[in-house]
């Protein structure tokens, strides 16, 4: 199999570098991720200037862009033909419930969802990961069973796996999106210039843990795979905004 890997944490990431050694006894991987930490750069295209593509020494590329460039680039002008599977990850802290609105890690995967090909990002919950190897095997398993039992639609996969050792995990639970509560307020500082500065505050707490959520499944132990969607429509609310329409 052929997998295109990328990241928002930059090409220099232990998270990374762990993926594309466990993807590679699988397979072919090829990795394209950001020059450096993209994180919370979502679905965002360059398209007000060109993108490089350079190569570090250890043969990964990197892209002066965001995540989605990164596949977009690497998967419709890098490869000859499109990958087998895109994964992105492993992601430094969970992307559950709305972090995916604004993770980059889960749009690298999106963007590999959108070309047609069956994409995964994987993520290790918690704010300072240490047990990347265990997320990769999760990879690795996921990669074995894909070929075992291919799939037969594109799949996109957001996958956020408790930092534990492998023989710890609890299993696997396919979940929902959980909810978090709105975040902090935005923190006022100032520069060494005297100029006030703004820093974006830190996300805030879940709201919505409960039952088959991805935060209820981290917290028991077990790895949650939540299978995404991009479409965006309110259905539940489609009945009503024609009834105010006809007002």
């Amino acid at each position: 199999m052929r997998f295109l890997v990328s990241n928002d944490d930059g090409y220099f990431a232990p998270g990374i570098a762990a993926l594309a050694m466990a993807l590679g006894e699988e397979g072919e991987a090829l990795v394209c991720a950001p020059e450096r930490d993209r994180s919370g750069a979502s679905n965002s295209l360059t398209l007000d200037r060109p993108l490089t593509v350079r190569e570090a020494p250890s043969g990964f590329l990197y892209v002066n862009g965001t995540p989605t460039d990164c596949v977009h680039l690497a998967a419709t002008g890098l490869m000859a033909e499109l990958p087998d599977m895109v994964f992105s990850g492993i992601n430094h802290g969970a992307n559950m419930g709305d972090d995916t609105v604004y993770s980059g890690t889960v749009a690298a995967a999106t963007e590999g969802y959108l070309l047609g090909i069956p994409a995964v990002a994987i993520s290790l919950a918690s704010r300072t990961p240490q047990h990347f190897e265990t997320a990769a095997r999760i990879a690795a398993d996921l990669v074995r069973r894909c070929k075992q039992r291919p799939f037969t639609a594109p799949v996109l996969l957001n996958v956020n796996v408790p930092d534990v050792p492998y023989e710890e995990l609890r299993g696997t639970r396919v979940t929902r999106l959980g909810r978090r509560h709105k975040s902090a307020p935005v923190i006022r500082s100032s520069n060494p210039r005297g100029e006030t500065i703004w820093w974006v505050g830190p996300p805030g707490a879940a709201a919505d843990a409960g039952e088959g959520t991805d935060f209820q499944a981290v917290s028991d132990g077990y790895v949650s795979i939540t299978p995404l969607s991009t479409d965006l429509t309110a259905y539940t609310q489609s009945g009503m905004v024609a009834e105010w329409l006809s007002d």
